[in-house]
């Protein structure tokens, strides 16, 4: 079985796919740490609620994303942990991570990567610019981090019609929904 840690910024509804298909044997695998990138989101909520330790390294605290990355590389050090969900994280993964976890971290994206992702592409900013482009077709994509922003090698996509009266909100929750299907299924084939 393998240990999980899934980093979160917000509802942690993706996280809590991740959560549902371990308890339910999907996953051959356990979240066994939450990390959050600031205090009181729902995320460490739903942590709680499953029992999963928790911790928040925010920036601030720490003073760079490196000394932030590095804290948590020695928090999860002793949890030997065998992947890394970023599920609505929106911090940028720095080196002290990536050296350690290089290959073994995976990121949901909500757009078919390389459309409308990289630097201030998160949350609705990313719907809001595939309605902007006139794009007929948007979806969801988990990949590999690198140390680049939504660069890393794609490992799956969905695709979501976009319909006419499309608001980014409307699209956002349908988007959210192939979310919820994906990442589950790709963190399984990846705890095989």
């Amino acid at each position: 079985m393998k240990n999980i840690a899934v980093f979160a910024s917000g509802s942690g509804s993706d996280m809590q796919s991740v959560i549902d298909a371990c308890e339910s044997g999907q996953i051959n695998g356990k979240v066994v740490a939450v990390i959050a990138s600031r205090p009181g989101i729902f995320a460490l909520e739903r942590a709680a609620k499953h029992n999963i330790p928790s911790k928040v390294f925010s920036v601030k605290e720490y003073g760079s994303p490196e000394a932030k990355d590095s804290a948590i590389v020695e928090y999860l050090k002793p949890m030997g942990i065998d992947l890394i969900v970023l599920a609505g994280y929106l911090s940028i993964v720095s080196k002290p991570l990536l050296d350690v976890y290089e290959g073994r971290i995976i990121n949901i994206h909500p757009s078919l990567i390389p459309r409308h992702c990289g630097k201030g592409m998160y949350g609705l900013h990313v719907h809001e610019s595939v309605l902007a482009s006139g794009d007929k077709v948007s979806g969801c994509t988990v990949h590999f981090v690198d140390s680049g922003t939504d660069t890393g090698k794609i490992i799956r996509q969905v695709t979501v019609p976009v319909e006419e009266g499309d608001t980014p909100e409307t699209l956002q929750a349908r988007v959210l929904v192939q979310e919820h299907k994906l990442l589950p299924q790709v963190v399984a084939e990846l705890c095989k």
